[in-house]
Protein backbone atom coordinates (compact mmCIF):
# COMPACT_ATOMS: atom_id res chain seq x y z
CA UNK A 1 0.00 0.00 0.00
CA UNK A 2 1.13 3.32 -1.06
CA UNK A 3 1.95 5.87 2.18
CA UNK A 4 -0.40 8.84 2.55
CA UNK A 5 2.70 10.93 1.93
CA UNK A 6 3.27 9.46 -1.33
CA UNK A 7 -0.21 10.02 -2.40
CA UNK A 8 0.12 13.60 -1.96
CA UNK A 9 3.52 13.77 -3.30
CA UNK A 10 2.64 12.69 -7.10
CA UNK A 11 -0.61 14.59 -6.85
CA UNK A 12 1.19 18.05 -6.11
CA UNK A 13 3.94 16.79 -9.26
CA UNK A 14 1.06 16.22 -11.15
CA UNK A 15 -0.72 19.24 -10.81
CA UNK A 16 2.56 21.49 -11.07
CA UNK A 17 3.39 19.43 -14.68
CA UNK A 18 -0.24 19.95 -15.83
CA UNK A 19 0.34 23.63 -14.27
CA UNK A 20 3.68 23.86 -16.31
CA UNK A 21 1.91 22.36 -19.44
CA UNK A 22 -1.06 24.79 -19.93
CA UNK A 23 1.31 27.78 -19.26
CA UNK A 24 3.53 26.46 -21.84
CA UNK A 25 0.45 26.04 -24.33
CA UNK A 26 -0.66 29.75 -23.84
CA UNK A 27 2.53 31.23 -24.08
CA UNK A 28 2.68 29.34 -27.58
CA UNK A 29 -0.56 30.75 -28.43
CA UNK A 30 0.33 34.11 -27.04
CA UNK A 31 3.94 34.34 -29.55
CA UNK A 32 1.80 33.29 -33.07
CA UNK A 33 -0.19 36.75 -32.41
CA UNK A 34 1.17 39.18 -33.81
CA UNK A 35 -0.56 42.00 -32.32
CA UNK A 36 0.13 40.62 -28.82
CA UNK A 37 4.13 40.65 -29.41
CA UNK A 38 3.92 44.17 -30.52
CA UNK A 39 2.07 45.00 -27.36
CA UNK A 40 4.45 42.97 -25.13
CA UNK A 41 7.16 44.76 -26.66
CA UNK A 42 5.55 47.98 -26.30
CA UNK A 43 4.53 47.89 -22.84
CA UNK A 44 7.91 46.49 -22.10
CA UNK A 45 9.93 49.56 -23.78
CA UNK A 46 7.13 52.09 -21.45
CA UNK A 47 8.27 50.48 -18.58
CA UNK A 48 11.77 50.42 -18.85
CA UNK A 49 11.67 54.12 -20.51
CA UNK A 50 9.67 54.23 -16.95
CA UNK A 51 12.24 53.02 -15.09
CA UNK A 52 15.51 54.70 -16.45
CA UNK A 53 13.82 58.23 -16.90
CA UNK A 54 16.15 59.53 -14.99
CA UNK A 55 19.16 57.95 -17.02
CA UNK A 56 17.09 58.79 -20.69
CA UNK A 57 15.65 62.15 -19.72
CA UNK A 58 18.40 64.69 -20.82
CA UNK A 59 17.31 67.57 -18.91
CA UNK A 60 15.60 67.87 -15.55
CA UNK A 61 12.05 67.56 -16.40
CA UNK A 62 11.78 70.66 -14.29
CA UNK A 63 14.27 72.79 -14.92
CA UNK A 64 12.80 75.81 -16.81
CA UNK A 65 15.70 76.40 -19.32
CA UNK A 66 14.39 79.87 -20.76
CA UNK A 67 15.19 81.39 -17.47
CA UNK A 68 18.47 79.85 -16.73
CA UNK A 69 20.24 79.10 -19.79
CA UNK A 70 19.16 80.59 -23.06
CA UNK A 71 15.79 82.85 -23.12
CA UNK A 72 15.57 81.63 -27.29
CA UNK A 73 14.31 78.02 -25.44
CA UNK A 74 10.87 79.48 -24.99
CA UNK A 75 8.21 77.53 -26.68
CA UNK A 76 11.32 76.36 -28.89
CA UNK A 77 10.17 74.13 -31.95
CA UNK A 78 11.96 70.79 -31.87
CA UNK A 79 15.52 70.46 -32.54
CA UNK A 80 18.75 67.63 -32.15
CA UNK A 81 19.14 69.03 -28.81
CA UNK A 82 15.52 69.38 -27.68
CA UNK A 83 14.17 66.35 -29.89
CA UNK A 84 10.39 67.30 -29.04
CA UNK A 85 10.95 70.83 -28.41
CA UNK A 86 10.58 72.73 -25.38
CA UNK A 87 7.50 74.62 -23.50
CA UNK A 88 6.37 78.02 -22.55
CA UNK A 89 9.15 78.02 -19.55
CA UNK A 90 11.87 76.16 -21.45
CA UNK A 91 11.93 72.84 -20.29
CA UNK A 92 12.64 70.16 -22.36
CA UNK A 93 9.17 68.20 -23.35
CA UNK A 94 11.36 64.72 -24.03
CA UNK A 95 12.48 64.76 -20.45
CA UNK A 96 9.24 65.57 -19.32
CA UNK A 97 6.90 62.76 -21.07
CA UNK A 98 10.07 60.03 -19.95
CA UNK A 99 8.91 61.20 -16.79
CA UNK A 100 5.41 61.16 -17.71
CA UNK A 101 5.50 57.67 -18.02
CA UNK A 102 6.26 56.93 -14.72
CA UNK A 103 3.28 58.80 -13.13
CA UNK A 104 0.84 57.14 -16.10
CA UNK A 105 2.19 53.07 -14.98
CA UNK A 106 1.74 54.19 -11.28
CA UNK A 107 -1.89 55.78 -11.70
CA UNK A 108 -2.39 52.45 -13.83
CA UNK A 109 -0.95 49.84 -11.53
CA UNK A 110 -1.98 51.48 -8.05
CA UNK A 111 -5.71 52.06 -9.80
CA UNK A 112 -5.95 48.37 -10.76
CA UNK A 113 -4.62 47.19 -7.67
CA UNK A 114 -7.55 49.02 -5.83
CA UNK A 115 -10.11 47.40 -8.56
CA UNK A 116 -9.16 43.93 -8.09
CA UNK A 117 -8.80 45.17 -4.17
CA UNK A 118 -12.73 45.59 -4.55
CA UNK A 119 -14.39 43.63 -7.42
CA UNK A 120 -12.95 40.41 -6.93
CA UNK A 121 -14.06 39.75 -4.00
CA UNK A 122 -17.49 41.32 -4.28
CA UNK A 123 -17.66 39.48 -7.27
CA UNK A 124 -17.04 36.02 -5.49
CA UNK A 125 -19.81 36.70 -2.86
CA UNK A 126 -22.35 37.61 -5.78
CA UNK A 127 -21.44 34.83 -7.78
CA UNK A 128 -20.70 32.07 -5.02
CA UNK A 129 -23.31 32.62 -2.87
CA UNK A 130 -25.97 33.93 -4.66
CA UNK A 131 -29.23 34.80 -3.08
CA UNK A 132 -29.97 38.38 -1.05
CA UNK A 133 -25.69 38.91 -1.57
CA UNK A 134 -26.17 38.78 -5.29
CA UNK A 135 -29.06 41.10 -5.32
CA UNK A 136 -27.44 43.48 -3.37
CA UNK A 137 -23.92 43.76 -5.22
CA UNK A 138 -25.53 43.81 -8.41
CA UNK A 139 -27.77 46.22 -7.02
CA UNK A 140 -24.61 48.44 -6.04
CA UNK A 141 -23.01 47.90 -9.27
CA UNK A 142 -25.96 49.17 -11.46
CA UNK A 143 -25.62 52.41 -9.85
CA UNK A 144 -22.58 52.68 -9.76
CA UNK A 145 -22.86 51.91 -13.78
CA UNK A 146 -25.71 54.25 -13.49
CA UNK A 147 -23.65 56.99 -13.10
CA UNK A 148 -21.28 58.96 -15.18
CA UNK A 149 -17.41 57.43 -14.51
CA UNK A 150 -15.80 61.22 -15.02
CA UNK A 151 -18.44 62.96 -12.73
CA UNK A 152 -17.89 60.59 -9.77
CA UNK A 153 -14.40 60.30 -9.93
CA UNK A 154 -14.18 65.12 -9.93
CA UNK A 155 -16.66 64.00 -6.91
CA UNK A 156 -14.45 62.04 -4.83
CA UNK A 157 -11.13 64.28 -6.08
CA UNK A 158 -12.82 67.72 -5.49
CA UNK A 159 -13.72 67.39 -1.84
CA UNK A 160 -10.41 67.72 -1.21
CA UNK A 161 -8.62 71.12 -1.92
CA UNK A 162 -5.05 70.08 -3.15
CA UNK A 163 -5.82 66.30 -4.71
CA UNK A 164 -2.87 64.21 -4.53
CA UNK A 165 -2.00 61.27 -6.65
CA UNK A 166 -2.77 58.66 -4.22
CA UNK A 167 -6.16 60.12 -3.77
CA UNK A 168 -6.54 60.06 -7.40
CA UNK A 169 -5.65 56.21 -8.33
CA UNK A 170 -7.96 55.58 -5.38
CA UNK A 171 -10.56 57.53 -6.38
CA UNK A 172 -10.50 56.08 -9.91
CA UNK A 173 -10.29 52.55 -8.14
CA UNK A 174 -13.59 53.28 -6.55
CA UNK A 175 -15.45 53.58 -9.60
CA UNK A 176 -13.46 51.27 -11.94
CA UNK A 177 -14.05 48.25 -9.86
CA UNK A 178 -17.89 47.46 -11.65
CA UNK A 179 -16.65 45.83 -14.71
CA UNK A 180 -14.01 43.16 -12.90
CA UNK A 181 -17.05 42.40 -10.38
CA UNK A 182 -19.39 41.50 -13.20
CA UNK A 183 -16.68 39.67 -15.03
CA UNK A 184 -15.83 38.01 -11.28
CA UNK A 185 -19.52 37.03 -11.02
CA UNK A 186 -20.38 35.21 -14.10
CA UNK A 187 -17.16 33.01 -13.63
CA UNK A 188 -18.21 32.13 -10.13
CA UNK A 189 -21.73 31.51 -11.42
CA UNK A 190 -20.61 29.41 -14.55
CA UNK A 191 -18.20 27.23 -11.77
CA UNK A 192 -19.62 27.26 -9.16
CA UNK A 193 -21.64 23.80 -10.19
CA UNK A 194 -19.22 22.32 -11.43
CA UNK A 195 -18.28 18.72 -10.86
CA UNK A 196 -14.81 19.21 -8.81
CA UNK A 197 -16.83 22.04 -6.73
CA UNK A 198 -19.31 19.63 -5.97
CA UNK A 199 -16.80 17.16 -4.90
CA UNK A 200 -14.79 19.58 -2.60
CA UNK A 201 -18.49 20.29 -0.98
CA UNK A 202 -18.80 16.77 -0.63
CA UNK A 203 -15.81 16.29 1.06
CA UNK A 204 -16.99 19.05 3.38
CA UNK A 205 -14.12 22.06 2.77
CA UNK A 206 -14.83 25.19 3.94
CA UNK A 207 -16.34 27.76 1.66
CA UNK A 208 -13.17 29.70 2.04
CA UNK A 209 -10.83 26.92 0.69
CA UNK A 210 -13.53 26.14 -2.03
CA UNK A 211 -13.80 29.71 -3.28
CA UNK A 212 -9.54 30.71 -3.31
CA UNK A 213 -8.13 27.17 -3.81
CA UNK A 214 -10.53 25.76 -6.44
CA UNK A 215 -12.62 28.14 -8.36
CA UNK A 216 -10.76 31.87 -8.23
CA UNK A 217 -7.58 30.14 -9.73
CA UNK A 218 -10.19 28.59 -12.57
CA UNK A 219 -11.77 32.16 -13.03
CA UNK A 220 -8.10 33.85 -12.83
CA UNK A 221 -7.41 34.34 -16.98
CA UNK A 222 -10.43 36.24 -17.28
CA UNK A 223 -9.82 38.83 -14.54
CA UNK A 224 -5.88 39.23 -15.64
CA UNK A 225 -7.28 39.93 -19.21
CA UNK A 226 -10.03 42.68 -18.41
CA UNK A 227 -7.20 44.02 -15.53
CA UNK A 228 -4.77 44.32 -18.41
CA UNK A 229 -7.43 45.44 -21.11
CA UNK A 230 -8.63 48.01 -18.10
CA UNK A 231 -5.07 49.90 -17.83
CA UNK A 232 -5.45 51.98 -20.66
CA UNK A 233 -8.87 52.87 -19.96
CA UNK A 234 -7.15 53.96 -16.52
CA UNK A 235 -4.61 55.69 -17.76
CA UNK A 236 -6.53 57.74 -19.80
CA UNK A 237 -8.74 58.82 -17.34
CA UNK A 238 -5.99 60.19 -15.29
CA UNK A 239 -5.42 62.12 -18.46
CA UNK A 240 -8.24 63.88 -18.49
CA UNK A 241 -8.12 64.29 -14.79
CA UNK A 242 -5.31 65.94 -14.96
CA UNK A 243 -6.30 68.02 -18.85
CA UNK A 244 -9.05 69.46 -15.99
CA UNK A 245 -6.82 70.52 -13.50
CA UNK A 246 -7.84 67.17 -10.96
CA UNK A 247 -4.84 65.36 -11.61
CA UNK A 248 -1.09 65.97 -11.32
CA UNK A 249 -0.16 69.42 -10.25
CA UNK A 250 2.16 72.16 -11.91
CA UNK A 251 5.22 71.30 -12.04
CA UNK A 252 4.87 67.99 -12.26
CA UNK A 253 5.24 66.15 -15.72
CA UNK A 254 1.94 64.81 -16.54
CA UNK A 255 1.04 63.66 -20.01
CA UNK A 256 -2.80 65.29 -19.57
CA UNK A 257 -1.58 68.46 -17.47
CA UNK A 258 0.81 68.83 -20.61
CA UNK A 259 -1.97 68.70 -23.33
CA UNK A 260 -3.88 70.78 -21.11
CA UNK A 261 -1.17 73.50 -20.68
CA UNK A 262 0.14 73.08 -24.57
CA UNK A 263 -3.66 73.60 -26.23
CA UNK A 264 -3.68 77.35 -26.73
CA UNK A 265 -0.77 77.25 -28.53
CA UNK A 266 -1.76 74.73 -31.11
CA UNK A 267 -3.47 77.25 -33.27
CA UNK A 268 -0.38 79.22 -33.17
CA UNK A 269 1.45 76.55 -34.70
CA UNK A 270 3.64 75.60 -31.22
CA UNK A 271 2.22 71.89 -31.73
CA UNK A 272 4.90 70.09 -30.20
CA UNK A 273 3.74 71.24 -26.49
CA UNK A 274 0.31 68.92 -27.02
CA UNK A 275 1.26 66.89 -29.56
CA UNK A 276 4.10 64.57 -28.15
CA UNK A 277 2.21 63.72 -24.50
CA UNK A 278 -1.09 62.63 -26.60
CA UNK A 279 1.25 60.39 -28.82
CA UNK A 280 2.78 59.22 -25.39
CA UNK A 281 -0.68 58.60 -24.39
CA UNK A 282 -2.54 56.71 -27.47
CA UNK A 283 1.19 54.50 -27.87
CA UNK A 284 0.61 53.43 -23.72
CA UNK A 285 -3.26 52.38 -24.38
CA UNK A 286 -2.55 51.35 -27.63
CA UNK A 287 0.25 48.79 -25.97
CA UNK A 288 -2.36 47.53 -23.17
CA UNK A 289 -5.01 47.13 -25.53
CA UNK A 290 -3.07 44.70 -27.31
CA UNK A 291 -1.55 42.98 -24.78
CA UNK A 292 -4.90 42.51 -23.25
CA UNK A 293 -6.04 41.07 -26.25
CA UNK A 294 -3.04 38.61 -26.96
CA UNK A 295 -3.56 37.65 -23.38
CA UNK A 296 -7.62 36.72 -23.56
CA UNK A 297 -6.98 34.29 -26.63
CA UNK A 298 -4.01 33.07 -24.99
CA UNK A 299 -5.40 32.22 -21.54
CA UNK A 300 -9.04 31.10 -23.59
CA UNK A 301 -8.52 27.06 -23.48
CA UNK A 302 -11.14 26.96 -26.11
CA UNK A 303 -8.52 28.46 -28.27
CA UNK A 304 -6.31 25.14 -27.93
CA UNK A 305 -6.26 23.15 -31.15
Amino acid sequence: MIPMTANKAVTAQIRAEAGESLLKEAWIRFRRNKLAMIGLVMTISIILAAIFAGVLAPYDPKAQLAFTVDPALKLAAPSARHPMGNDLYGRDILSRVLYGARISLEIGIFATLVTIIIGVPLGAIAGYMGGIWDDLISWLVNVIFAFPFILFVLAVVSVFRNPSLYLVFVAIGLVNWVALCRITRGQFIALRGSEFVEAARALGLPTGRIVFRHILPNAIAPIIVQATLGMGGIITLEAGLAYLGFGAQPPTPSWGLMISEGQQYLARGQWWWSMFPGIAIMYTVLAFNFLGDGLRDALDVRQKR
